[in-house]
């Protein structure tokens, strides 16, 4: 079966210099993504000037998506990346997720029709990852100290079709590393825009997924990533959030009015 064309999708904000660490990562990889979109929720200069000087010797097309910075839209900014994205496959992950040199070699051979892909990550330390943004080399291993969630290290990719693991869109599902089908997200008309402020968009993403008949797999040993240790999120938005999400469940929606069509070009946009 031959490798569908892979948009890398990282959703940032105003953290360059983790957002370099990653593109280091992506720059190793050992099979590149085709393309990597930069989902920008309204970062500053510093941001941009990073994203413009990597471009210059990218090894694959690196584009930067920003929209002004109003508050949390990270459901806004990936609708308006995936909607520039060329890929037939889309690979989520957040500005701040390292990855292994073969992460997307891995999520392009577990890619399957009729299906979105829910990812795994290790923790790192506050001092690992103050070592990796000061530029320091760290080999990056299930035996480095301190590792948080250490057996989604383990790269063992025979073994990762054999993984179950949830198949609802409300049991461990994390944004910070998804991947789908382009195709899929149009017709659900990708994020939802009126859940604003941290939590609940993938997880609403999701369920529409599964109400049309798009499955959850589970991908483990094969596209490892790291998380780079940051404090926690403001989470004062997620009662008004999850109460859409429900929605979603109750009413079993399969699309939400305000979302990706807004930035297609009319010949893109799907019923």
């Amino acid at each position: 079966m031959t490798s569908p064309p892979v948009s890398l999708v990282i959703a940032t904000y105003n953290w360059p210099l983790a957002l370099a660490v990653v593109l280091r990562s992506v720059r190793a990889q050992r099979t590149l993504p085709d393309e990597v979109v930069i989902a920008d929720d309204g970062s500053r200069d510093e941001t941009r000037e990073l994203v413009a000087r990597e471009a210059a010797t990218f090894p694959v097309p690196l584009v930067h998506v920003w929209h002004a910075d109003t508050g949390f839209r990270l459901a806004a900014i990936r609708n308006r990346a995936i909607a520039q994205a060329r890929g037939d496959y889309v690979v989520q992950i957040d500005g701040d997720i390292v990855l292994h040199p073969k992460f997307v070699a891995a999520h392009a051979a577990f890619a399957a029709r009729g299906t979105w892909v829910q990812g795994s990550r290790c923790l790192l330390s506050q001092a690992t990852t103050q070592r990796m943004l000061d530029g320091e080399p760290v080999r990056l291993s299930p035996v480095l100290r301190g590792l948080g969630h250490r057996q989604n290290a383990l790269y063992l990719p025979f073994l990762s079709r054999l993984v179950r693991g949830p198949t609802d869109g409300l049991r461990r599902v994390r944004g910070a590393h998804m991947a789908f089908w382009r195709d899929d997200l149009l017709r659900a008309n990708g994020y939802d825009e009126h859940i604003e402020g941290w939590g609940r968009e993938d997880s609403e993403l999701a369920t529409r997924l599964l109400n049309a008949g798009v499955t959850r797999r589970n991908v483990k040993f094969a596209a490892i990533c790291y998380h780079l240790w940051h404090q926690q999120a403001n989470v004062d938005s997620i009662g008004r959030n999850h109460e859409i999400l429900l929605r979603t469940v109750r009413d079993g929606r399969t699309r939400c009015e305000r979302g990706i069509d807004q930035y297609l070009p009319p010949s893109a946009q799907v019923s």
